[in-house]
C-alpha cells in the first residue's frame, strides 16, 4: 500500500473527535515496557494484564469488545460511553494513530498509509477543529518516552539475534556445514504469531514479556537495559554448558525466535529483519 511520509513540521487534521472510532477493528502491538505501563494504569500485575487483555504472550492487546456498526470489535480496554479505560498508560501506536513511524539511518520518520488522511473516513468532523504540526500533536500525546522504549528495544531485539550469531558462528556450528539454522530463521519469520509464540514456549515469552523488573517502570531507558541483562543472564545459563551441533543448532534456533517475537511486538518487518540477518551470517561462513 502507498505511504505518504510527512515531517515534524507536517500539518494536518489531527485534532481528535473522540468519537472512539479508532479503538474498533485494529491491531496493537506492545513491547513489554508498554505492558507493564498498561498492567500499572489497569492496577493489576502485569502477568494478569497479559493474560487477560493481550494475545500470542503479551505482544498484541486484545481486541474481543463489543462490536461497531461495520462489525468490528473494540479493544479490550475500551468502554462504551466512556473511551479508553486505561488512556495514561496507552502504547505508541494509540499515541501516535493516525500516524506510523518508520526508523530510517537512525531517524525517525512519520507515516501514514495511502494518499488520503485516514481518519477523514470515519471522522470527517476532525476537519473542523484546528490543524496541529506532527510536533505539536505528538508533544499533546506524551509519546516521547514511548518512542525512547521502542527505540531501546530495537537494541533489546538486536542483542538478543546476536547471541543467535555466537551460537552459530562462535561454537563451531557454521564450521560444520550444517543449513538447518538459517532455514529455520527464515521459516519463523514468517510464522503466525501463534505459532511462533508456541515454539518459544512459555519460559521464555515469559521472560520476553513480563520480566521480573518492579522498579524502574517509569524510566523505559533504564527498564530496558535491565530487561536486556535479565535475557543475557537466562541465556547464558541456558546455552553455556551446550556440547553437540544438534544443541546448538536447537538453541540458535530458539533463541532467533526470542528477537523475532519481539520484532513483531515492534511492529517491524520481521521477514525483511531475518532476511538481513541470514545475509549477515552467510557473509560470516554459514550456510543455507
Amino acid at each position: 500500500m502507498q505511504t505518504t511520509k510527512l515531517t515534524s513540521k507536517s500539518t494536518l487534521p489531527l485534532t481528535c473527535s473522540r468519537t472512539g472510532t479508532c479503538c474498533f477493528g485494529k491491531v496493537v502491538k506492545l513491547n513489554p515496557w508498554e505492558l507493564f505501563c498498561l498492567s500499572k494504569e489497569k492496577n493489576v500485575t502485569p502477568r494478569e494484564f497479559r493474560d487477560l487483555y493481550c494475545v500470542f504472550g503479551g505482544i498484541q492487546l486484545r481486541f474481543n469488545g463489543a462490536s461497531d456498526k461495520k462489525g468490528q470489535q473494540a479493544c479490550s480496554q475500551y468502554l462504551a460511553g466512556f473511551g479508553c479505560s486505561v488512556h495514561l498508560g496507552r502504547p505508541l501506536a494509540c499515541r501516535l494513530y493516525p500516524l506510523g513511524r518508520q526508523i530510517q539511518n537512525n531517524k525517525a520518520h512519520y507515516i501514514y498509509e495511502g494518499d488520503k488522511f485516514p481518519c477523514l473516513a470515519d471522522c470527517s468532523e476532525v476537519l473542523e477543529l484546528p490543524k496541529l504540526s506532527i510536533g505539536e500533536y505528538l508533544e499533546g500525546q506524551e509519546a516521547n518516552q514511548f518512542e525512547t522504549a521502542q527505540d531501546e528495544y530495537l537494541i533489546v531485539m538486536q542483542n538478543i539475534a546476536d547471541i543467535a550469531f555466537e551460537l552459530l558462528l562462535e561454537s563451531g556450528l557454521a564450521a560444520t556445514g550444517e543449513t538447518k539454522t538459517l532455514a529455520m530463521w527464515r521459516e519463523m519469520s514468517k510464522e503466525l504469531p501463534e505459532l511462533l509464540a508456541d515454539r518459544i514456549g512459555q519460559e521464555w515469552i515469559d521472560c520476553l514479556m513480563i520480566p521480573s523488573i518492579t522498579d524502574e517502570v517509569e524510566n523505559p531507558i533504564a527498564f530496558a537495559h535491565q530487561h536486556n541483562d535479565i535475557l543475557q543472564l537466562k541465556a547464558q545459563e541456558k546455552f553455556g554448558g551446550l556440547k553437540t551441533v544438534q544443541e546448538f543448532h536447537e538453541a540458535a534456533t530458539l533463541i532467533m525466535g526470542v528477537a523475532l517475537h519481539l520484532a513483531r511486538g515492534l511492529g517491524a518487518d520481521q521477514e525483511a529483519i531475518a532476511e538481513h540477518w541470514i545475509a549477515t551470517a552467510k557473509s560470516h561462513g554459514a550456510k543455507e
